[in-house]
């Protein structure tokens, strides 16, 4: 082994953990691989910025355009609506038809838009008619994951390990080349799911303070002039159990004391940091003894604090989620100000739970400065007239009410649909490639005049955009240094009088597994080289090597942080990490046997 594989291997060692640990962005731990590799000489500056111009990065983008344009128009809630006319029936059918009808849409639109609408939805039928949104949320998530996978425009896994196979010499796959794998992955899913669905949460109360503990918020409130509380100490006033509030930070006259003592006696402009339940935060606004400061009137805090109590009527708390692109991610709740919120005043933020924060701890005890990421939950108070502009916030989702969103005419909808489908039969019918197909559609969406150049800036995930570009690179490394002929030669020693069965099984099974920690497109670029490697030097078909890759790639489900739909459903507090492990892991087992027996069956 080369000292270059070595740093290789330590590279893509730490990558992982940067990965599963979420310690920084993945547009960060991007940008950290393609310096990293330059600065070890293990590729060339143009190669370290190849991902940029990459085929699959460009498909991925202008399909991104074409999903914003589909959505904005209202093409994806035209499609999802119907379901609200299946409310009838029993949620053992009801969990099918959704999953059906999520994975089908799934193969031909963003997967994470998709997902997102059907939450809307869900959500709207929770409120309404009592379904249970813990029986559908992850089922449609695992759905869609399942349904991206079965085109090659389904899911941006799917279009890099077609590149990097293009790359190699492998003949590029069609449009539906490997669909018919992807429905009967599906509806071994939508099966497995549909036994599985009573290890599931039951009903939950349909109200916001039923989905929160201690620990769970953490907000800024100040001590009003005619509080009761002035002259009490810490312990008298929080000091039971039963009041669920912790006293984590104290500001007086501009001094801040960051461990205030139980002895502490409180005065007049007090300001507190405090981490307590939805419960005793309602109580607090409510008493007037400590009134939650609102970023809109942080300036008037400490001069006038009885100001702040007025122009409370008519006003509403809401929760909204963070989704990847949002403008306020990043952000903290001291800094999120009302022009963020278009009219709303941030009270408290709730943190998901991750691999970092698994007890669901969501501060730090030295700084109020807690940044908001993509899963994340604010709590806002916003009046009845703010509420509309709030709706019109991009990239965030409101969990309480829900309202359609309103397409601009019906003929843009048609016309956003009609480039959908046009796209696809350019690529089904081998007219042009996906590529091409692709940037198509994406400028008949801007010329059409169905979205607008200043949307796509705003609405394009860029982070996938930069993570495939710096993780592309990665690829290249493992070429030039000669480590993916070292890994697959040493695969190759372990294989040796083994089963075609056992070489595919164990590929889909390491892939699958490191799915589950680091990003699906991660995986693919990393174990995609070394799949056509052993298939090279195994002297068969590559083809079936390639889809273990890419369809072990995308099965994230026995753990929710690796794929963003999983992660986004784990942010809403209804599900524990032993409800993916349990079901995801039976799923995954189930599709792994399925899998190995299909692909192989085909050498």
């Amino acid at each position: 082994m080369s000292l270059e594989i070595i740093i290789l291997f330590v590279l893509i060692i730490i990558v992982i953990f940067l990965f599963a640990l979420e310690i920084f962005p993945v547009d960060k731990i991007a940008f950290f691989i393609m310096v990293s590799l330059l600065l070890f000489n293990l590729v060339s500056p143009e190669e370290a910025i190849s991902g940029f111009s990459s085929p699959a990065t460009i498909t991925v983008l202008a399909l991104m355009i074409i999903a914003i344009g589909l959505e904005d128009n209202g093409v994806i809630d035209w499609l999802a609506n119907g379901l609200k006319k299946l409310r009838g029936l029993p949620l053992f059918f009801m969990v099918p038809v959704f999953m059906f009808i999520a994975g089908g849409i799934s193969a031909f639109i963003n997967t994470t838009a998709v997902v997102l609408v059907f939450v809307k939805i869900i959500n709207e039928l929770t409120e309404k008619y009592d379904i249970p949104n813990s029986k559908l949320l992850l089922p449609i998530s695992f759905a869609g994951i399942i349904g991206g996978s079965c085109t090659l425009m389904g899911t941006s896994t799917n279009l890099i390990v077609n590149a990097v196979a293009v790359k190699r010499g492998v003949e590029r796959f069609q449009f539906f080349e490997f669909s018919w794998y992807g429905v009967i992955f599906l509806l071994i899913t939508i099966v497995t799911i549909s036994i599985l669905m009573r290890f599931l949460p039951g009903k939950s109360k349909n109200n916001i303070s039923s989905d929160y503990d201690l620990d769970e918020f953490i907000t800024r409130g100040i001590i009003s002039n005619e509080s009761k509380l002035i002259g009490k100490n810490i312990q008298e006033i929080f000091g039971t159990e039963a009041e669920d509030i912790d006293v984590i930070r104290l500001k007086r006259k501009g001094a801040i004391n960051e461990h205030p003592g139980k002895y502490t006696t409180l005065k007049e402009g007090d300001q507190l940091l405090l981490r307590c339940s939805i419960k005793q935060l309602l109580k607090l606004k409510d008493s007037g003894d400590i009134i939650i400061i609102k970023n809109n009137e942080k300036a008037k805090t400490e001069e006038n604090s009885e100001s702040l109590a007025n122009n409370e009527d008519n006003f509403q708390l809401l929760e909204i989620l963070m989704l990847p692109n949002s403008p306020l991610i990043g952000k903290s709740i001291k800094t999120v100000g009302w022009y963020d919120l278009h009219g709303a005043s941030p009270l408290a933020i709730r943190k998901r739970r991750s691999l970092r924060n698994p007890g669901r701890r969501i501060f730090n005890k030295e700084s109020d400065d807690i940044e908001l990421r993509v899963g994340d939950r604010l709590l806002v108070e916003v009046s009845p007239n703010d509420l509309h502009e709030l709706r019109k916030m991009d990239d965030i989702a409101i969990l309480e009410k829900h309202e359609d969103i309103k397409i601009t005419t019906k003929s843009k909808r048609n016309i956003s649909l009609g480039i959908l489908l046009l796209v696809i039969a350019l690529s089904a019918f081998s007219i042009f490639p996906i590529l091409k197909s692709a940037l198509i559609g994406c400028f008949l969406m801007i010329f059409l005049k169905c979205i607008d150049l200043g949307k796509i800036y705003s609405q394009v995930n860029w982070q996938i955009i930069f993570l495939l570009a710096g993780m592309i690179p990665l690829g290249v490394a493992m070429t030039n240094t000669g480590a993916d002929q070292w890994i697959s030669g040493n695969l190759l020693k372990l294989f040796a009088d083994k089963s075609h069965f056992v070489v595919i099984g164990l590929l889909f099974l390491v892939t699958m597994f490191l799915s589950g920690f680091i990003s699906n497109n991660a995986t693919a670029i990393i174990i995609a080289p070394i799949a056509i490697t052993i298939a090279a030097n195994l002297n068969l078909d590559p083809k079936p090597f390639i889809l273990a890759v890419l369809f072990a790639s995308n099965f994230s489900f026995f753990t929710p942080v690796g794929y963003q739909t999983n992660t986004i459903i784990y942010g809403m507090g209804i599900y524990k990490f032993k409800h993916f492990l349990l079901i995801g892991g039976v799923l995954s087992i189930v599709l792994w046997i399925t899998a190995t027996i299909l692909l192989s069956g085909q050498l």
